[in-house]
């Protein structure tokens, strides 16, 4: 078997990764994620002397998956978090996984190397109504300049980080501020639909919408909360503005992490109780398993071992 370059390599894989995206087996975050860290590699390997598929050694590997890395700020990082390994890691099994099923190696340097662990999930923030009055309080700072409001509005209408990225001011109806809603195409594992607005909602979104269309004639529409160019990098900088805002309020410190999701968890806790039924909740947060609404309503919701009716 010819000796394949890392860069060849890189290349084919690539285009097979993009086709399994297309037909809907892979993301394409996660495509543009393997192949950023495929690139990375190639650097890293060049570097260590080794340009060939069959020179990477599960040393070398090893060395590539702990290696320092770059903040969002090109801070330096001496030792890489857990989660940022297991994606190196992972990128690279997917690589000479495909490379071997293309004939161009017959490699698998990761095969012995241990597996990364995982710590403990932590149990989620159980924010309460006043925790989100201050997250609204703190995030109109700026408004309606800022991003924080319309961010944490979208959060509270039902949508997910991924699907906060992506919306755009020409997913707002906003005719009616008491019965506004905003509309979303889903993402990788949510459902597309349309979410009401609260009063609250409501207006910071306008007011956003207002200042983002002022003056110009947008096409495309421009996006409500980010500006940043990849789909992974655009829901990394939703996360990033929700932190802000966290702290800003009081209620993230050194010992109690809010993120995200935990507003996505009051917001299926109020679901479920204003309602009174688990499906609505799957359907306001686009999920497809009422197991996963179930879990982020808060409800005990089990199945007896002998597969009959859930309890």
């Amino acid at each position: 078997m010819a000796r394949t370059k890392i860069k060849d390599a890189l290349l084919r894989v690539a285009r097979v990764w993009q086709l399994r995206a297309a037909a809907g087996e892979l993301s394409f975050e996660t495509v543009n994620l393997y192949t950023q860290i495929v690139e990375r590699l190639l650097r890293f390997a060049v570097a260590q002397g080794a340009t060939h598929l069959d020179d990477i050694s599960a040393d070398l590997a090893a060395y590539f998956i702990q290696a320092p890395g770059h903040d969002r700020h090109q801070g330096i990082i001496l030792n890489p978090a857990a989660g940022t390994r297991r994606q190196r890691r992972s990128a690279l099994e997917a690589l000479f996984t495909e490379a071997r099923a293309l004939g161009l190696t017959t490699a698998a340097p990761l095969v012995d190397l241990p597996p990364i662990p995982r710590s403990p999930r932590k149990k989620g923030t159980e924010l309460s109504d006043a925790d989100v009055q201050l997250l609204r309080f703190h995030s109109e700072r700026g408004m309606p300049d800022t991003r924080h409001a319309a961010l944490l509005a979208l959060l509270l209408a039902g949508l997910h980080s991924a699907e906060i990225a992506a919306a755009t001011t020409d997913e707002l109806n906003l005719l009616d501020l008491f019965e506004a809603e905003v509309w979303t195409d889903g993402a990788t594992r949510t459902r597309g639909r349309s979410c009401p607005l609260d009063e609250w909602s409501a207006r910071v979104l306008w007011l956003r919408r207002t200042h983002l269309l002022r003056g110009t004639e947008s096409s495309p529409p421009p996006r409500l909360v980010t500006a940043a160019s990849s789909a992974y990098r655009s829901q990394a900088s939703v996360c990033s503005g929700f932190g802000e805002i966290a702290r800003r309020s009081g209620l993230a410190t050194r010992e109690r992490r809010v993120e995200p999701k935990d507003v996505t968890r009051y917001v299926a806790r109020k679901i479920l109780y204003d309602t009174g039924q688990l499906s609505e909740v799957a359907r306001r947060l686009g999920l497809s398993s009422l197991d996963s609404a179930a879990a982020l309503a808060d409800l005990q919701w089990k199945t007896e071992d002998d597969g009959g009716e859930a309890a």
